[in-house]
């Protein structure tokens, strides 16, 4: 049994039935993210908290350090890799500073304009962002199975 197979038995465990193939590729997903999530919002909560760096700085900083975790694990525990990795985290990446563009927007927003908890924001940010990253990433940069009735030509 392989690792995937593995957490997939565990979710099924947990929800008590049987799920199918593209949800539980999502709670993986999910599962991934939840690691890579820590590894961004722990540098964030240290650097803005006890060095009192600059938040927006800081988190494209721990974004990248997220970016980074989230590949890695993704490209082993959700999708399946070409085995192109320049190519994949090349656009993985890209995906992810569009998602940082939208992360960046949103805690400007709701930090300097609403005056809301910079950590409080960062929450809704991955909220948000979690959508655009999962679809984005499966469309352009993990895409073993064609996607019935697509003639966009992937990148």
């Amino acid at each position: 049994m392989n690792i995937k197979d593995w957490i997939d038995e565990i979710i099924e465990k947990i929800l008590g039935r049987k799920v199918n193939k593209g949800l539980l590729q999502y709670f993986r997903y999910l599962m991934c993210g939840a690691v890579a999530t820590a590894t961004d919002v722990g540098i964030l909560f240290v650097l803005t908290h006890f060095l009192h760096l600059n938040y927006l700085v800081v988190a494209a900083v721990s974004f990248l350090c997220g970016i980074t975790v989230n590949y890695i694990l993704n490209s082993f525990l959700v999708f399946q890799s070409s085995g192109k990795i320049k190519r994949e985290f090349s656009v993985f990446a890209m995906i992810g500073l569009g998602g940082l563009a939208w992360t960046e927007l949103i805690l400007w927003v709701l930090v300097d304009k609403l005056k809301i908890y910079v950590m409080i924001a960062k929450l809704v940010a991955i909220i948000l962002v979690l959508q655009w990253n999962f679809f984005m990433r499966k469309r352009f940069v993990f895409y073993p199975e064609p996607i019935p009735g697509d003639n966009i030509e992937k990148i």
